[in-house]
Protein backbone atom coordinates (compact mmCIF):
# COMPACT_ATOMS: atom_id res chain seq x y z
CA UNK A 1 0.00 0.00 0.00
CA UNK A 2 1.30 3.40 -0.83
CA UNK A 3 0.58 6.73 0.76
CA UNK A 4 1.01 10.21 0.35
CA UNK A 5 3.78 11.96 2.23
CA UNK A 6 5.13 15.33 2.56
CA UNK A 7 8.40 16.84 3.41
CA UNK A 8 8.33 20.21 5.44
CA UNK A 9 10.24 21.55 8.45
CA UNK A 10 7.35 22.53 9.99
CA UNK A 11 6.74 18.59 11.51
CA UNK A 12 9.96 18.93 13.26
CA UNK A 13 8.23 19.28 17.09
CA UNK A 14 5.42 17.24 17.56
CA UNK A 15 2.32 18.26 19.89
CA UNK A 16 3.91 16.02 23.10
CA UNK A 17 7.54 17.21 22.23
CA UNK A 18 6.77 20.84 22.48
CA UNK A 19 5.20 20.21 26.04
CA UNK A 20 8.03 18.59 27.31
CA UNK A 21 10.02 21.53 26.08
CA UNK A 22 7.87 24.37 27.63
CA UNK A 23 7.77 22.24 30.42
CA UNK A 24 11.46 22.51 30.93
CA UNK A 25 11.58 25.95 30.23
CA UNK A 26 8.69 26.63 33.02
CA UNK A 27 10.68 24.98 35.75
CA UNK A 28 13.69 27.04 34.44
CA UNK A 29 12.02 29.93 34.76
CA UNK A 30 10.50 29.84 37.60
CA UNK A 31 13.87 28.32 39.51
CA UNK A 32 15.46 31.72 38.30
CA UNK A 33 12.78 34.48 39.37
CA UNK A 34 12.77 32.56 42.93
CA UNK A 35 16.26 33.20 43.27
CA UNK A 36 16.13 36.83 41.72
CA UNK A 37 13.47 37.43 44.83
CA UNK A 38 15.70 36.03 47.23
CA UNK A 39 18.38 37.84 46.45
CA UNK A 40 17.23 41.63 46.20
CA UNK A 41 17.22 42.13 49.57
CA UNK A 42 21.25 41.12 49.69
CA UNK A 43 21.73 43.30 46.45
CA UNK A 44 23.09 47.19 47.09
CA UNK A 45 22.84 49.03 44.08
CA UNK A 46 19.48 50.73 44.36
CA UNK A 47 18.31 50.70 40.47
CA UNK A 48 19.38 46.85 40.03
CA UNK A 49 17.45 45.98 42.48
CA UNK A 50 14.47 47.89 40.62
CA UNK A 51 15.85 45.93 37.48
CA UNK A 52 15.59 42.51 39.48
CA UNK A 53 11.92 43.47 40.21
CA UNK A 54 11.02 43.79 36.62
CA UNK A 55 12.68 40.57 35.54
CA UNK A 56 11.02 38.34 37.63
CA UNK A 57 8.16 39.54 36.86
CA UNK A 58 8.73 39.62 33.47
CA UNK A 59 9.92 35.71 34.28
CA UNK A 60 6.62 34.64 35.88
CA UNK A 61 4.65 35.95 33.12
CA UNK A 62 6.81 33.95 30.89
CA UNK A 63 6.51 31.36 32.88
CA UNK A 64 2.66 31.44 33.20
CA UNK A 65 2.29 31.44 29.65
CA UNK A 66 4.25 28.28 29.35
CA UNK A 67 2.55 26.88 31.94
CA UNK A 68 -1.08 27.16 30.70
CA UNK A 69 0.37 26.33 27.11
CA UNK A 70 1.16 22.69 28.40
CA UNK A 71 -2.05 22.37 29.78
CA UNK A 72 -3.87 23.36 26.64
CA UNK A 73 -1.10 20.39 24.83
CA UNK A 74 -1.55 17.89 27.21
CA UNK A 75 -5.50 18.09 27.77
CA UNK A 76 -7.12 16.69 30.24
CA UNK A 77 -3.92 16.66 32.30
CA UNK A 78 -2.90 19.34 34.71
CA UNK A 79 -0.35 17.52 35.88
CA UNK A 80 3.00 19.90 36.18
CA UNK A 81 6.11 17.28 37.37
CA UNK A 82 9.75 17.82 37.79
CA UNK A 83 9.70 14.48 36.52
CA UNK A 84 12.99 14.36 34.10
CA UNK A 85 14.07 17.53 34.69
CA UNK A 86 15.33 17.18 38.23
CA UNK A 87 19.12 17.37 37.31
CA UNK A 88 18.72 20.25 35.94
CA UNK A 89 16.32 22.17 37.93
CA UNK A 90 18.38 20.89 41.02
CA UNK A 91 21.11 22.75 39.41
CA UNK A 92 19.57 25.87 38.87
CA UNK A 93 17.76 25.73 42.44
CA UNK A 94 21.63 25.28 43.82
CA UNK A 95 22.96 28.00 42.13
CA UNK A 96 21.11 30.79 44.53
CA UNK A 97 23.69 29.59 47.19
CA UNK A 98 26.31 32.07 45.54
CA UNK A 99 29.15 33.27 47.92
CA UNK A 100 28.33 36.72 47.21
CA UNK A 101 26.03 39.38 45.21
CA UNK A 102 28.63 40.09 42.90
CA UNK A 103 28.69 35.90 42.04
CA UNK A 104 24.87 36.15 41.92
CA UNK A 105 24.32 39.17 39.51
CA UNK A 106 26.94 37.29 37.14
CA UNK A 107 25.95 34.07 36.73
CA UNK A 108 22.29 35.58 35.56
CA UNK A 109 24.26 38.08 33.23
CA UNK A 110 27.09 35.98 32.15
CA UNK A 111 25.39 32.16 32.10
CA UNK A 112 21.81 31.78 32.91
CA UNK A 113 20.33 34.51 30.58
CA UNK A 114 22.06 34.34 27.64
CA UNK A 115 21.45 30.55 28.34
CA UNK A 116 17.60 30.84 28.37
CA UNK A 117 18.00 33.22 25.49
CA UNK A 118 19.83 30.83 23.07
CA UNK A 119 17.49 27.92 23.53
CA UNK A 120 14.57 30.28 22.93
CA UNK A 121 15.94 31.11 19.40
CA UNK A 122 16.55 27.54 19.07
CA UNK A 123 13.08 26.99 19.99
CA UNK A 124 11.62 29.64 17.56
CA UNK A 125 13.95 28.21 14.69
CA UNK A 126 12.14 24.94 14.61
CA UNK A 127 8.30 25.59 16.26
CA UNK A 128 5.89 25.84 13.45
CA UNK A 129 4.00 28.88 13.40
CA UNK A 130 0.86 27.11 11.94
CA UNK A 131 0.09 24.31 14.84
CA UNK A 132 2.24 25.85 16.92
CA UNK A 133 1.47 29.71 16.54
CA UNK A 134 -0.02 30.44 19.98
CA UNK A 135 3.37 29.36 21.50
CA UNK A 136 5.48 31.49 19.23
CA UNK A 137 3.64 34.36 20.15
CA UNK A 138 4.58 34.23 23.90
CA UNK A 139 8.28 32.81 22.74
CA UNK A 140 8.94 35.57 21.18
CA UNK A 141 8.02 37.85 23.51
CA UNK A 142 10.28 35.94 26.22
CA UNK A 143 13.37 36.14 24.25
CA UNK A 144 12.97 40.17 23.76
CA UNK A 145 12.88 40.46 27.51
CA UNK A 146 15.92 37.78 27.74
CA UNK A 147 17.70 40.11 25.47
CA UNK A 148 17.26 43.11 26.81
CA UNK A 149 17.50 41.81 30.17
CA UNK A 150 21.05 40.89 29.34
CA UNK A 151 21.82 44.64 27.98
CA UNK A 152 20.35 45.89 31.13
CA UNK A 153 22.56 43.74 33.14
CA UNK A 154 25.43 44.28 31.43
CA UNK A 155 25.17 48.16 32.45
CA UNK A 156 25.58 47.70 35.95
CA UNK A 157 29.19 45.62 35.92
CA UNK A 158 31.47 48.17 36.53
CA UNK A 159 28.92 49.08 39.72
CA UNK A 160 29.07 45.62 41.17
CA UNK A 161 32.43 45.21 40.59
CA UNK A 162 33.38 48.75 42.31
CA UNK A 163 31.20 47.81 45.11
CA UNK A 164 32.80 44.80 45.91
CA UNK A 165 36.55 44.44 44.51
CA UNK A 166 37.44 41.95 47.32
CA UNK A 167 34.69 39.44 45.71
CA UNK A 168 35.78 38.91 42.29
CA UNK A 169 38.10 36.25 42.32
CA UNK A 170 35.45 34.16 44.41
CA UNK A 171 32.38 35.68 41.99
CA UNK A 172 34.35 34.32 38.80
CA UNK A 173 35.68 31.03 40.33
CA UNK A 174 31.84 30.64 41.24
CA UNK A 175 30.72 31.19 37.85
CA UNK A 176 33.19 29.29 35.98
CA UNK A 177 32.16 26.49 38.56
CA UNK A 178 28.29 26.55 37.35
CA UNK A 179 29.18 26.82 33.76
CA UNK A 180 31.05 23.56 33.94
CA UNK A 181 28.74 21.52 35.43
CA UNK A 182 26.23 23.32 33.36
CA UNK A 183 27.86 22.09 30.10
CA UNK A 184 28.25 18.71 31.85
CA UNK A 185 24.18 18.55 31.82
CA UNK A 186 24.05 19.18 27.91
CA UNK A 187 23.03 23.08 28.47
CA UNK A 188 19.71 24.71 28.74
CA UNK A 189 18.12 23.44 25.55
CA UNK A 190 15.15 21.46 23.67
CA UNK A 191 16.79 18.16 24.49
CA UNK A 192 15.81 16.28 27.90
CA UNK A 193 19.35 16.17 30.38
CA UNK A 194 20.48 12.91 29.98
CA UNK A 195 22.26 12.85 33.55
CA UNK A 196 20.91 10.58 36.04
CA UNK A 197 18.48 11.73 38.73
CA UNK A 198 21.10 12.66 41.80
CA UNK A 199 20.83 10.42 44.61
CA UNK A 200 21.89 13.28 47.22
CA UNK A 201 21.67 16.81 47.12
CA UNK A 202 23.53 18.48 45.28
CA UNK A 203 25.76 20.99 46.97
CA UNK A 204 28.62 22.87 44.06
CA UNK A 205 31.96 23.59 45.34
CA UNK A 206 32.49 27.23 46.50
CA UNK A 207 28.65 27.68 47.84
CA UNK A 208 27.39 29.66 50.62
CA UNK A 209 24.32 28.73 51.78
CA UNK A 210 21.79 30.96 50.45
CA UNK A 211 19.48 33.02 53.11
CA UNK A 212 17.13 36.31 52.23
CA UNK A 213 18.96 39.34 53.80
CA UNK A 214 17.66 40.15 57.38
CA UNK A 215 19.85 43.64 56.78
CA UNK A 216 19.11 45.07 53.23
CA UNK A 217 22.18 46.27 51.39
CA UNK A 218 22.05 49.38 50.81
CA UNK A 219 23.94 51.75 47.83
CA UNK A 220 26.75 53.81 49.60
CA UNK A 221 26.17 56.92 47.97
CA UNK A 222 22.46 56.88 49.94
CA UNK A 223 22.62 58.38 53.42
CA UNK A 224 22.49 55.32 55.42
CA UNK A 225 19.51 55.06 58.43
CA UNK A 226 16.87 53.68 59.55
CA UNK A 227 13.75 56.50 59.43
CA UNK A 228 13.69 58.49 56.04
CA UNK A 229 11.51 61.52 56.80
CA UNK A 230 11.21 63.44 60.40
CA UNK A 231 7.24 62.93 60.78
CA UNK A 232 8.07 59.13 61.46
CA UNK A 233 9.89 59.47 64.92
CA UNK A 234 9.88 63.48 65.56
CA UNK A 235 6.66 64.24 67.34
CA UNK A 236 4.61 66.85 65.73
CA UNK A 237 6.44 67.25 62.82
CA UNK A 238 3.77 67.55 59.68
CA UNK A 239 3.10 65.64 56.81
CA UNK A 240 3.25 69.10 54.80
CA UNK A 241 1.46 70.92 51.96
CA UNK A 242 3.38 72.43 48.91
CA UNK A 243 7.07 72.05 48.58
CA UNK A 244 6.96 70.11 51.83
CA UNK A 245 4.33 66.89 50.46
CA UNK A 246 5.93 67.27 46.67
CA UNK A 247 9.35 66.94 48.15
CA UNK A 248 7.88 64.08 50.75
CA UNK A 249 5.59 62.13 48.42
CA UNK A 250 9.31 61.47 46.51
CA UNK A 251 10.81 60.52 49.26
CA UNK A 252 8.10 58.24 50.46
CA UNK A 253 8.10 56.87 46.54
CA UNK A 254 11.76 55.67 46.55
CA UNK A 255 11.63 54.62 50.25
CA UNK A 256 9.36 52.35 48.59
CA UNK A 257 12.82 49.88 48.13
CA UNK A 258 11.93 48.47 51.83
CA UNK A 259 8.34 47.18 49.91
CA UNK A 260 10.75 45.71 46.76
CA UNK A 261 12.29 43.92 49.70
CA UNK A 262 9.69 42.75 51.90
CA UNK A 263 7.76 41.51 48.79
CA UNK A 264 10.55 39.84 47.25
CA UNK A 265 11.34 38.24 50.23
CA UNK A 266 8.11 37.30 51.50
CA UNK A 267 7.93 35.57 47.69
CA UNK A 268 10.97 33.86 48.18
CA UNK A 269 9.95 32.43 51.73
CA UNK A 270 6.62 31.15 50.37
CA UNK A 271 7.48 30.16 46.92
CA UNK A 272 7.57 26.16 48.02
CA UNK A 273 4.61 26.48 50.54
CA UNK A 274 1.83 27.92 47.97
CA UNK A 275 0.71 27.25 44.38
CA UNK A 276 1.95 28.94 40.98
CA UNK A 277 -1.36 31.66 41.36
CA UNK A 278 1.11 32.95 44.34
CA UNK A 279 4.08 33.59 42.31
CA UNK A 280 2.39 35.52 39.32
CA UNK A 281 0.51 37.75 41.99
CA UNK A 282 3.75 38.23 44.41
CA UNK A 283 5.95 39.13 41.13
CA UNK A 284 3.41 41.47 39.87
CA UNK A 285 2.87 42.93 43.24
CA UNK A 286 7.23 43.34 43.68
CA UNK A 287 7.47 44.84 40.29
CA UNK A 288 4.96 47.47 41.03
CA UNK A 289 6.46 48.70 43.78
CA UNK A 290 9.64 48.77 42.26
CA UNK A 291 8.12 50.96 39.17
CA UNK A 292 6.99 53.43 42.50
CA UNK A 293 10.26 53.49 43.88
CA UNK A 294 11.72 54.58 40.50
CA UNK A 295 9.01 57.38 40.52
CA UNK A 296 10.34 58.54 43.47
CA UNK A 297 13.93 58.15 42.16
CA UNK A 298 13.49 60.65 38.41
CA UNK A 299 11.19 62.61 40.23
CA UNK A 300 14.06 63.24 42.86
CA UNK A 301 16.79 63.43 40.12
CA UNK A 302 14.86 65.57 38.15
CA UNK A 303 14.47 68.39 40.41
CA UNK A 304 18.20 68.13 40.90
CA UNK A 305 19.27 66.22 44.08
CA UNK A 306 21.92 63.86 44.25
CA UNK A 307 22.19 60.77 45.82
CA UNK A 308 24.38 61.68 48.60
CA UNK A 309 20.85 64.29 49.33
CA UNK A 310 18.23 61.42 49.92
CA UNK A 311 17.57 59.57 52.97
CA UNK A 312 17.25 55.94 52.29
CA UNK A 313 15.04 54.11 55.44
CA UNK A 314 15.20 50.52 56.74
CA UNK A 315 12.93 50.79 59.40
CA UNK A 316 9.87 48.75 58.03
CA UNK A 317 11.85 46.05 56.70
CA UNK A 318 14.56 46.28 59.71
CA UNK A 319 10.75 45.94 61.70
CA UNK A 320 10.33 42.36 60.92
CA UNK A 321 13.88 40.91 61.17
CA UNK A 322 14.68 37.18 61.47
CA UNK A 323 10.69 37.47 62.22
CA UNK A 324 8.65 34.58 60.48
CA UNK A 325 7.99 36.32 56.46
CA UNK A 326 4.48 36.10 57.11
CA UNK A 327 4.86 39.73 59.15
CA UNK A 328 6.62 41.06 55.98
CA UNK A 329 3.71 40.45 53.97
CA UNK A 330 1.38 41.65 56.90
CA UNK A 331 3.32 44.72 56.67
CA UNK A 332 3.10 45.39 53.38
CA UNK A 333 -0.65 44.71 52.86
CA UNK A 334 -1.34 47.15 55.73
CA UNK A 335 0.59 50.02 54.74
CA UNK A 336 -1.17 49.54 51.84
CA UNK A 337 -4.82 49.61 52.80
CA UNK A 338 -4.08 52.32 55.55
CA UNK A 339 -2.57 54.52 52.23
CA UNK A 340 -5.06 54.05 49.92
CA UNK A 341 -7.39 56.79 50.51
CA UNK A 342 -4.92 59.43 50.99
CA UNK A 343 -3.13 58.91 47.27
CA UNK A 344 -6.44 60.75 45.45
CA UNK A 345 -6.11 63.44 47.78
CA UNK A 346 -2.33 64.14 47.42
CA UNK A 347 -3.03 63.53 43.78
CA UNK A 348 -5.67 66.62 43.91
CA UNK A 349 -3.11 68.49 45.39
CA UNK A 350 -0.45 68.25 42.82
CA UNK A 351 -3.45 69.09 40.48
CA UNK A 352 -3.74 72.30 42.66
CA UNK A 353 0.30 72.61 42.58
CA UNK A 354 0.32 72.14 38.59
CA UNK A 355 2.58 69.28 39.29
CA UNK A 356 1.95 67.01 36.29
CA UNK A 357 4.89 64.47 36.86
CA UNK A 358 4.02 63.94 40.86
CA UNK A 359 0.37 63.76 39.66
CA UNK A 360 0.38 60.80 37.16
CA UNK A 361 2.46 59.05 39.53
CA UNK A 362 0.48 58.98 42.79
CA UNK A 363 -2.56 57.97 40.25
CA UNK A 364 -1.30 55.08 39.10
CA UNK A 365 0.33 54.26 42.58
CA UNK A 366 -3.28 54.45 43.33
CA UNK A 367 -4.62 51.68 41.27
CA UNK A 368 -1.93 49.61 42.25
CA UNK A 369 -2.54 49.57 45.47
CA UNK A 370 -6.14 48.87 45.05
CA UNK A 371 -4.94 45.55 43.34
CA UNK A 372 -2.53 44.94 46.40
CA UNK A 373 -4.89 45.21 48.99
CA UNK A 374 -7.06 42.18 47.09
CA UNK A 375 -2.90 40.47 46.92
CA UNK A 376 -2.56 41.15 50.56
CA UNK A 377 -5.93 39.65 51.83
CA UNK A 378 -5.94 36.29 49.41
CA UNK A 379 -2.06 35.43 50.32
CA UNK A 380 -2.45 36.08 54.24
CA UNK A 381 -5.41 33.90 54.60
CA UNK A 382 -3.70 31.55 52.04
CA UNK A 383 -0.37 31.26 54.04
CA UNK A 384 -2.32 30.22 57.51
CA UNK A 385 -4.54 28.16 55.74
CA UNK A 386 -0.87 25.92 54.10
CA UNK A 387 -0.06 26.21 57.50
CA UNK A 388 -3.06 24.31 58.68
CA UNK A 389 -3.90 27.41 60.71
CA UNK A 390 -7.36 28.92 61.14
CA UNK A 391 -6.74 32.48 58.37
CA UNK A 392 -6.34 35.36 61.54
CA UNK A 393 -5.31 38.33 59.25
CA UNK A 394 -6.44 40.40 62.75
CA UNK A 395 -3.09 38.88 65.01
CA UNK A 396 -0.85 39.34 62.33
CA UNK A 397 -1.88 42.82 61.93
CA UNK A 398 -1.71 43.13 65.97
CA UNK A 399 1.99 42.05 65.86
CA UNK A 400 3.26 44.15 62.82
CA UNK A 401 1.62 47.17 64.59
CA UNK A 402 3.42 45.96 67.51
CA UNK A 403 6.60 45.65 65.49
CA UNK A 404 6.74 49.27 64.00
CA UNK A 405 6.15 50.71 67.21
CA UNK A 406 9.11 49.27 68.80
CA UNK A 407 11.26 50.18 66.07
CA UNK A 408 9.86 53.72 66.09
CA UNK A 409 9.93 53.69 69.72
CA UNK A 410 13.87 53.03 69.94
CA UNK A 411 14.84 56.12 67.71
CA UNK A 412 17.43 57.92 69.59
CA UNK A 413 17.62 61.83 69.66
CA UNK A 414 21.45 61.24 66.88
CA UNK A 415 18.72 59.72 64.61
CA UNK A 416 15.60 62.27 64.94
CA UNK A 417 18.79 64.77 64.69
CA UNK A 418 20.22 63.37 61.31
CA UNK A 419 16.90 62.76 59.61
CA UNK A 420 16.06 66.75 60.60
CA UNK A 421 19.13 67.77 59.32
CA UNK A 422 18.52 66.22 56.25
CA UNK A 423 14.90 67.13 55.50
CA UNK A 424 15.74 70.46 56.21
CA UNK A 425 18.21 70.88 53.75
CA UNK A 426 16.18 69.40 50.85
CA UNK A 427 13.20 71.54 52.00
CA UNK A 428 16.26 74.19 51.28
CA UNK A 429 17.08 72.90 48.12
CA UNK A 430 13.72 72.64 46.82
CA UNK A 431 13.38 76.68 47.57
CA UNK A 432 15.91 77.31 45.92
CA UNK A 433 14.49 75.39 42.83
CA UNK A 434 11.12 76.85 42.67
CA UNK A 435 12.58 80.59 43.16
CA UNK A 436 14.62 79.46 39.45
CA UNK A 437 11.19 78.03 38.24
Amino acid sequence: MTYLTIKNERAQLMRYDTAVILKRFFFCERSLLISEAGWIAGTAPLLLKIKYAKMMWEDAQAADAMRTRVFELRYPSRLMSKEGEEPLIQFLDEARNAPNALAFYLSLAELFKPAMANAYREYLDLADGIGDGPSIRFMHQALRDKERQIKELEGFLDEMLSADPDGEVTARAWVNGLQSHLDALGGIGLDKVEAPSPSRELQLDGRSEFLVAQVPARESSYPRLRFYWPDICVPDYPYGEGLTLQVRSAVSHINEVWAIEACSAFTYAFSSLLPWEFLVDATRWTYDESRHCQMGYERLMQWGYRKEEIPLGTYIYDAAKDEDPIYRLGMLYFFETKNINKKPKRRDKFIEYNDALSQHDMDFDWADETIHAHYGNLWLQEVQKARGDEPDPKSVRTRCHELIDNIITSATDAEREEILALADAMMEKAAAIAQQV
